[in-house]
């Protein structure tokens, strides 16, 4: 695609069985990225007069148009708490620096996904690159009475798992107790570097040592999670704390996991965030209702809790060594959604506000059913921005989402946070309805 030279068009179907619409959207942000022009169109069944005159525009004149009016830069802020508290956290993390580590970047071959140390450097943060074999030997000096401790944490607290006996296809204990020691060697490793956030990327590497990484990595990002101490026993680790974890070693989710970490914690607010595959949608009594979706590894505060938390085993295609995900729905409520992403050579934010809503059981398990139901789900409502509004803008697989208690609260996080990234020098755009 770099060295192309005519006009590019990416297309996809929407539709929920496999997750077209997540290399649609990553391809587009890799294509954003390398400053590469492209255009993009999507469709249910491609027999649609939207999708056709799309298809028509492009054919005639080699571009498609989209309607951007829903998209507004940031203006002047006013001199508010949320304002101030923004900008002093800013000043906080440009003064100080932030250190994110990175397990074996890149190798989901996610293009955009990787930030140069060049543009994340300017905003106070910087990357230890580390690998996961040295991750895989630190899971094998955890103790199986750590691990135990840790499982028992979890049973204590609510959480169930789906077991059967064949370990090809079904969940075990044992992979269970590996992903336990992983989540335990994943903060000592943090611990050992001093770093304020990490990156498992788990594919392709992991996956053909141990169980999946889903596990550790939602416990990572709850804030009530099992205990882990330092090697010596001295020291538990982040205690009473989330340690933010991006998904997939996305660098973006990393600079984004970080900022909401410390501004919903200044905010006294729960900081547990997670990123979501952008998976699907549909209409439903009235409204679009998207369906985000990612591997198991949700924060239990997003489901409710641990007891509304399931282990179910990861499918064995892509996960031959299993392991189990935080599987349920995720809890009505308002959110702040955000992307970070790279344009033009430089760092943007993407802020906008949505609503995870309560569907009908079993219209939420059809949905579950037809994309992953291994997979924890949000079924969401984005404020001010249709389907279409939404695909022609958003520069990520990925969304990242947290929970505020009200809309008025969320309000206020999502304009801390624009303040704080404004004062770190990234670019900040409001997407849809956003009340500053």
């Amino acid at each position: 695609m770099r060295t192309h030279r005519g006009p590019i068009l990416t297309t996809a179907n929407f539709a929920p069985d496999w997750p077209g619409l997540v290399g649609l959207l990553g391809l587009n942000a890799g294509l954003t990225k390398m400053g590469k022009e492209y255009s993009t169109i999507w469709s249910v069944d491609f027999t649609d007069e939207w999708f056709r005159a799309g298809l028509r525009e492009w054919v005639q004149t080699g571009h498609i148009t989209h309607d951007a009016s829903h998209v507004h830069e940031l203006p002047a802020l006013p001199d508010s708490p949320e304002t101030q508290l923004g900008r002093a956290l800013a000043d906080q993390l440009l003064a100080d620096k932030a250190i994110i580590g990175v397990f074996d970047e890149g190798c989901m071959g996610m293009y955009n996904a990787i930030f140069d140390d060049e543009l994340l450097n300017r905003t106070g943060i910087y990357k230890e690159r580390l690998s996961q074999s040295a991750l895989y030997a630190e899971m094998l000096e955890v103790a199986e009475s750590e691990a135990d401790a840790a499982y028992d944490w979890l049973i204590e607290h609510g959480m169930t798992f789906k077991y059967g006996q064949d370990a090809a296809t079904e969940l075990t204990r044992d992979q269970v107790q590996w992903q336990l020691k992983m989540y335990i060697a994943a903060l000592r490793i943090a611990d050992d570097f001093g770093l304020d956030a990490v990156g498992i990327q788990y594919q392709q590497g992991l996956k053909d040592l141990v169980p999946a990484s889903d596990l550790a990595e939602g416990i990572l990002n709850s804030t009530e999670r099992p205990p882990v101490f330092s090697r010596d026993g001295e020291r538990e680790l982040h205690a009473g704390r989330a340690f933010p974890h991006f998904n997939e070693a996305d660098e973006g989710v990393a600079v984004d996991a970080l900022i909401t970490n410390r501004v919903w914690t200044a905010m006294g607010l729960n900081p547990d965030t997670t990123l979501h595959d952008v998976r699907w949608g549909e209409e439903y009594d009235g409204q679009f209702v998207w369906v985000y979706e990612i591997s198991g590894s949700v924060p239990a505060s997003h489901l409710g809790g641990w007891d509304k938390a399931e282990g179910w085993r990861q499918g064995h295609v892509f996960f031959p060594a299993g392991g189990a995900t935080i599987n349920g729905v995720s809890k009505p409520g308002e959110v702040v959604l955000s992307r970070v992403y790279i344009a033009d050579g430089a760092l943007h934010a993407d802020l906008f506000r949505g609503s995870v809503v309560a569907l009908p059981e079993e219209e939420t398990q059809r949905r579950k059913d037809v994309t992953n139901p291994e997979w924890p789900i949000a079924n969401v409502v984005l404020h001010g921005q249709t389907r279409d509004q939404f695909m022609a803008r958003h520069k990520a697989n990925h969304a990242q989402l947290a929970y505020a208690p009200d809309a008025a609260t969320a309000d206020k996080a999502l304009a801390a946070k624009a303040a704080m990234f404004d004062g770190m020098g990234i670019r900040v755009h409001l997407v849809g309805d956003v009340d500053l």
